[in-house]
């Protein structure tokens, strides 16, 4: 299997490039002045932009790629499962975003700095940066994997290591001088590119297809073995499941709140509209956008289920390979390697490429307000103050360094992968688990109890962690024990139980805060 890059694919990747230049250039005109505006936009965004923002954030080449896959594997449970997220939408909006704007936050962990004290504050951020360094570095790799397999017809480390440079590169050129403002308006062409991309592909594939709408739909509510493809919610109780009723009420809904209001990369952007009240909006729309978004890539994958697998529905067979070059591929991904034509397969590439670079750049800013407003502004202004251009500048140097990190995961992802049986999609896609479980734990501590101390909260931090790896059945297989099949919604749940425990444990310490939420919701 060899994929023929075709001189039309390059015309669209050189196009695409074009505009990440001229987008570039557009950005660097207009230069930050201060850590407000390069952090938060000066709390100018508007809903509808805020919302876009969100879904490039959350949207990357994971989705891209693992969402056709699971639907070519199962059904339209994970779109079910987006139930969670609207749900997680409210309780943020009412709940969370209420107190970040009364407390006047630049990032969310300096909520406790008002509730417990500076050291909670920076471990907090510091769970994140590393959760998300993990995290976006195995992204980063994902979409490498694709890149390089499109463009180079090669999966060696030096085709791994330039993709995922030229993702990292995409992504400052955007970034480094105009900050979050830059970063919102990439989302925006970014996001056009990867859902225009998208719905090509989903255009094309039907027309593949010789059969009418009614026929497909018939065969996917009857596919082999009694299995019901369209099936949206399913009531099973099965514990291996991540994508079931229950799991929508409770590690789906936990995921979904520690991603919308305790993850400074999405809530970042909220925190940049003029008010508690846009930023609301904007999560709800973010949540509501997200359905036919995800809706379009599961039926990619259904749809790859009756061309590969129904020839009785397209009245030939088509064989699917499972690997390139010796490197495992999702199904989507094989499609794309040999049945899209040239131009088409070109777009499709700079889509994946679109979903890392929006993910990618969003990842870089927020990381960096953390590093910067909750470890080195505090230990800059021990010091003596200096001007608000110190801290925007220091915000780039602190991109570089987090881009380094994540672009030295992502290679280390390459070796990481040949040397375990953990598959790179599923580490993608739950690895802040292991960071969430403990931030949610020490929220739910801070927002509606009033115990805790600071100590508690660093120890439930490490807390979730360790209760979550404690989970991972090849962290069992190291340690000499076995770990029963649980999906990661119910190891989140045993994890941010674990942590809110120990949160709660000592008696808390009053102390005044401006963390109270304004009076009436911001909905």
């Amino acid at each position: 299997m060899k994929a023929q890059f075709a001189t039309l694919d390059w015309v669209v990747v050189a196009a695409y490039v074009g505009v990440l230049i001229l987008g570039g250039w557009a950005f660097s005109r207009r230069k930050s002045g201060d850590a407000d505006d390069y952090f938060l936009a000066s709390h100018s965004v508007p809903a509808w932009l805020a919302a876009i923002s969100v879904l490039s954030a959350t949207q990357s080449a994971a989705t891209f790629l693992g969402g056709p896959d699971y639907g070519y594997r199962s059904d339209y449970t994970y779109l079910g499962g987006v139930l969670s997220s609207v749900l997680a939408a409210v309780f943020v909006a009412r709940v969370l975003i209420p107190r970040f704007y009364a407390a006047r936050v630049t990032t969310v962990y300096e909520y406790l700095e008002h509730r417990y004290d500076r050291r909670a504050m920076r471990w907090a951020g510091g769970m994140f940066l590393v959760g998300r360094v993990l995290a976006m570095g195995a992204r980063v790799y994902l979409a490498a994997i694709a890149i390089a397999m499109v463009m180079f017809s090669s999966v060696d480390a030096t085709s791994i290591i330039l993709a995922a440079a030229a993702v990292m590169v995409a992504a400052f050129l955007f970034t480094f001088v105009g900050g979050l403002r830059a970063v919102l308006w990439n989302d925006l062409i970014q996001f056009a590119i990867y859902i225009g991309a998208a719905v090509a592909v989903v255009i094309f594939l039907r027309m593949s297809i010789p059969a009418s709408n009614g026929e497909i739909v018939e065969a996917l509510r009857n596919s082999p073995g009694g299995v019901n493809k369209l099936l949206l919610f399913d009531t099973s109780t099965d514990l291996a499941k991540p994508f079931t009723l229950l799991t929508i009420f409770t590690g789906l809904f936990l995921l979904n709140v520690a991603n919308a209001g305790l993850d400074q990369d999405t809530t970042q952007r909220l925190l940049a509209s003029p008010d508690a009240k846009t930023g609301a909006r904007g999560l709800y729309l973010s949540a509501l956008m997200s359905i036919p978004i995800i809706a379009m890539f599961m039926t990619i994958g259904v749809l790859l289920h009756i061309f590969y697998d129904r020839p009785e529905v397209m009245g030939t067979a088509n064989a699917a390979a499972a690997t390139f070059s010796g490197e495992k591929v999702t199904i989507f991904l094989h499609y794309i390697l040999t049945q899209i034509p040239p131009g088409l397969r070109g777009l499709v590439t700079i889509g994946v490429t679109a979903a890392a670079v929006a993910t990618t750049n969003s990842a870089l800013n927020a990381m960096s307000s953390v590093l910067i407003s909750d470890f080195y502004r505090p230990w800059r202004e021990k010091r003596g103050s200096a001007p608000q251009i110190h801290y925007v500048r220091a915000g780039r140097w602190g991109m570089g360094v987090v881009g380094i990190a994540m672009f030295a995961m992502a290679v280390l992802s390459f070796y990481w992968q040949r040397y375990t049986d953990t598959p790179l999609l599923e580490f993608a896609l739950s690895v802040m688990s292991f960071a969430y479980a403990g931030l949610l734990g020490i929220y739910i501590a801070a927002v509606f109890t009033t115990r805790g101390t600071t100590g508690s909260v660093i120890a439930a931090l490490i807390g979730g962690f360790v209760a979550v790896l404690l989970l991972q059945p090849w962290f069992g297989a190291i340690a000499g024990y076995t770990v029963p099949k649980l999906a990661f919604p119910y190891q989140l749940c045993f994890g941010t139980a674990v942590a809110t425990l120990i949160a709660v444990l000592p008696r808390g310490v009053s102390r005044p805060t401006a963390a109270a939420p304004p009076a009436g919701p911001a909905g």
